[in-house]
């Protein structure tokens, strides 16, 4: 493993089918603007509740990136 130095963010992406897509959907749209992402947590779970059920899922995603030399 390189040497490197990391920088970290936290996004949240919902999804009415799971918390695993939810996660999904926040690391790929992070990925259009964020460069040399290299790990993630899941820092967060919690539910949107609607007529008495979970509508979506809410997930907090902490993204780690190296920084540019």
């Amino acid at each position: 493993m390189t040497e490197h130095v990391y920088k970290t963010i936290e996004v949240y992406g919902s999804s009415k089918t799971g918390v695993q897509d939810a996660m999904e959907k926040a690391v790929a749209k992070t990925g259009e603007t964020v460069r040399n992402m290299r790990w993630c947590e899941m820092i967060e779970v919690r539910g949107h509740i609607e007529d008495g059920k979970v509508q979506y899922w809410q997930v907090g995603v902490k993204i780690g990136f190296t920084v540019d030399d």
